[in-house]
């Protein structure tokens, strides 16, 4: 079947893509580790026996960052609605999010034990419909407060992506009113043409 030519040229610059040539080289399992590791750097997101939880893991790559700067010392359980290829030292829980029972699997995969850093980059299957997907969106994203609110030490931190659009300034207000601080940020690595961003909560409120 011929490809579209919408089709094509994100093809084309999907394979001419900088980042996704580097990923390739370096190992990585995808394009996205450069945003992380721009984040986690920034921030300084990491510290050594971290508990940290990957929301919409798949295919893998911050789980991947995450492990390799934290070495041995720290514990990483992803999650996705899709299967993902193992990686040495990263739990991984394969279900839908939205779904009562993978939290709960999730939830109980911590035997307790309160997360240091909530990390998301759960999207939705894109329909093309602007509304929809972008409902779809933010409905993940406040599974992922709720799980975070929930789950997080005080003091802990969470990073998610967002897409700007219906909901976006509202779900900030409500993010601000449970973290000491909030920022936006919009890594080298996302495509200035995408409306995504990462919102972070650093020092959640007891």
């Amino acid at each position: 079947m011929q490809r579209s030519k919408s089709s094509q040229r994100w093809l084309k610059e999907h394979f001419d893509d900088p980042y996704v040539k580097r990923a390739q080289a370096e190992g990585w399992r995808s394009r996205a580790v450069f945003k992380l590791q721009e984040l986690l750097e920034r921030d300084r997101l990491l510290r050594p026996g971290m508990v940290v939880v990957d929301l919409g893991a798949a295919p893998g790559g911050w789980s991947q960052m995450v492990r390799e700067q934290l070495k041995d010392a720290g514990r990483i359980i992803a999650l996705d609605i899709l299967p993902m290829q193992g990686i040495a030292g990263v739990e991984f829980i394969e279900g839908d999010f939205r779904e009562d029972a993978v939290l709960h699997a999730l939830e109980a995969s911590l035997h307790g034990e309160k997360v240091d850093l909530v990390l998301s980059d759960m999207a939705p299957n894109m329909s093309g419909v602007e509304m929809t997907d972008q409902a779809r969106s933010m409905h993940l994203a406040e599974l992922a407060q709720e799980f975070a609110a929930l789950n997080l030490k005080p003091g802990g931190t969470f990073l998610i992506k967002l897409f700007q659009g219906r909901g976006f300034d509202e779900f900030l207000r409500n993010l601000r009113t449970g973290y000491e601080r909030v920022s936006i940020r919009k890594p080298k690595a996302s495509r200035m043409r995408s409306n995504e961003v990462y919102a972070l909560g650093v020092g959640k409120r007891a």
